[in-house]
């Protein structure tokens, strides 16, 4: 029973996970909420509710309680799915960790965390022998459909009743002068971005193709259940199965992000372009593409600005007009451009974007374990995104840069100071800088600019061999350009800027021209 009076705040009946979801098997019992698309397995509300009690029992029984930080390391599938509502539905707190986690940015994800039991694929737990993961008392493998599940199991029911502004998820994101934050995000964090996209209903099956450890991901599924529609989940994006895809799942909305567009162009085209189900499709960014996929694949496209921290501050209308948009503030949001003193800027002024909303609880609460980090961000009263804006006269948003040090390959958010921390490891190494230079495809690809060691030389192929099984396979750099030393300020700090200006020079080695290919690591299938 809710007991406040503020009406901004919807009931935990609208937004947390547990009794939203047991009012929908409740009420729509029979309506598919998912289907498997790699398999074509469908769960309905009932079933999909079933799975999550079983799984919770299970959970409860190895000692999981309310608000207990849990690692998970599942692809996109059935157990990643029961495995995320079940922690929820006991009230804990869902980590997910990136798939190609590994080395010094997966030790510091895991002691992070605070979390005692990690739940993860068979393919990826072993990695924490390499790494100190003592803290961790409970490993668990997922091999089947039938491992981590109490048949018939019915959980006990958390201490206190789950509220809007509990911590739902802990979402790790890029770092920029630091290792990678953990975004605390609640359950009205969550509803709210679900909402934000105002054309997605309960008739609409939105084809989930981004991982579960991003925002893109969680946040999609999120949505459906929020709305009480359907969802498509594919293990990732695949650009030759991507329209076969659609046709055999009935999906109707999702999101491409990067260079999912220009991939998707690149078909040829056929009379198939337009016999599908898709309507509705959230392209970031707004490019000059966006308008050929339009017309082309026959859809009405939007656009947003958001982030792990956010919850789609900045929406456009249908189809906007505006090239280049990120959209308008929502309903709740709003938005400034500043200065380096938080002070507003005139339109047509670039400067840092940043947001507060009329209903707390709405965007993220901090970073887990860092307060620091947290008060930086939540400075004035405002969340600080990093990003640089431009707004024009008629309140248009449009992004210009990053203030934060990232770069952004494929839609995946890579920290340079985890990237040099790789590189530095190397003995041959005495400098090292990651900057983002652009990528034929839209948004960056890595530039790594190494100095030697006194005496030693520095071999672009070997830095690479050395590099792979130390990170994430979109972290490794594309390009890698050897100097003297690394070109500095007064005060010894890399000027990363000038290295960026002058980009991919004729004596830059590229590993695709090589012929190395770098890619993500499949994973076996578990048998169900």
């Amino acid at each position: 029973m809710t007991t406040w009076r503020d009406e901004r705040i919807p009931t935990p009946e609208e937004c947390v996970l547990r009794p939203l979801l047991d009012r929908r098997a409740r009420e729509t019992p029979d309506k598919v909420f998912v289907q498997f698309a790699d398999s074509g397995a469908t769960w309905t509300y009932r079933e999909l509710h079933d799975q999550v009690l079983e799984t919770a029992a299970a959970l409860q029984a190895l000692g999981v309680r309310q608000e207990e930080p849990v690692l998970t390391w599942l692809p996109n599938g059935p157990e990643a799915l029961r495995v995320w509502f079940a922690l929820n539905y006991l009230g804990a707190i869902y980590i997910p960790l990136n798939l190609a986690y590994r080395g010094q940015i997966l030790e510091h994800a895991v002691r992070s965390s605070g979390a005692r039991l990690i739940v993860g694929h068979p393919g990826l737990l072993p990695r924490l022998d390499a790494i100190d993961a003592a803290a961790l008392q409970h490993r668990v493998a997922i091999d089947s459909a039938r491992s981590l599940r109490q048949p018939g199991g019915v959980p006990e029911p958390p201490a206190r009743p789950i509220m809007p502004w509990d911590t739902q998820s802990v979402i790790y994101t890029s770092g920029t002068t630091g290792p990678s934050k953990g975004v605390l995000c609640s359950y009205l964090h969550a509803a709210s971005a679900a909402n934000a996209f105002y054309a997605a209903t309960e008739d609409d099956r939105n084809m989930v193709n981004l991982p579960l450890f991003h925002a893109g991901g969680t946040g999609a599924i999120y949505r459906m259940l929020v709305k009480g529609g359907s969802i498509a989940l594919v293990e990732a994006f695949d650009t030759n199965s991507f329209w076969d895809t659609v046709r055999v799942t009935g999906t109707t909305c999702l999101t491409l992000l990067g260079a999912m567009v220009p991939f998707l162009l690149k078909l040829p085209p056929g009379p198939g372009d337009r016999d599908h189900t898709l309507k509705k499709v959230v392209l970031v960014p707004l490019s000059d593409a966006s308008e050929v996929f339009a017309e082309r694949f026959g859809v009405d496209v939007y656009t947003t600005f958001n982030m792990t921290e956010t919850s789609w501050p900045l929406v456009s209308e249908r189809n906007p007009s505006v090239r280049g948009t990120c959209g308008r503030p929502r309903p709740g949001i709003e938005a400034r451009i500043v200065d380096e003193h938080d002070c507003e800027v005139a339109p047509g002024v670039i400067g840092e974007l940043i947001l507060r909303s009329d209903t707390p609880w709405t965007m993220n609460h901090g970073y887990h374990n860092n307060p620091e980090a947290t008060a930086r961000a939540w400075r004035n009263g405002w969340f600080h995104t990093g990003d640089v804006f431009k707004r024009d006269a008629d309140g248009n948003f449009f992004f210009v840069d990053r203030l934060k040090d990232a770069i952004r390959r494929r839609g995946e958010n890579i920290s340079s100071f985890e990237v040099e921390a790789e590189l530095m490891a190397h003995p041959a190494v005495r400098e090292a800088a990651a900057v983002a230079v652009p990528s034929e495809l839209g948004e960056d690809e890595v530039l790594a600019v190494l100095a030697p060691v006194a005496g030693q030389a520095i071999d672009p192929a070997e830095i690479l061999a050395f590099l792979l099984p130390r990170m994430a396979h979109f972290m490794v750099p594309r390009y890698v350009r050897v100097l003297p030393e690394l070109p500095k300020t007064p005060t010894q700090k890399v000027q990363k800027n000038l290295l960026r200006a002058e980009g991919v020079t004729p004596e830059t080695w590229d590993r695709e021209a090589a012929g190395i290919r770098v890619r993500r690591e499949r994973l076996t299938k578990t048998s169900s």
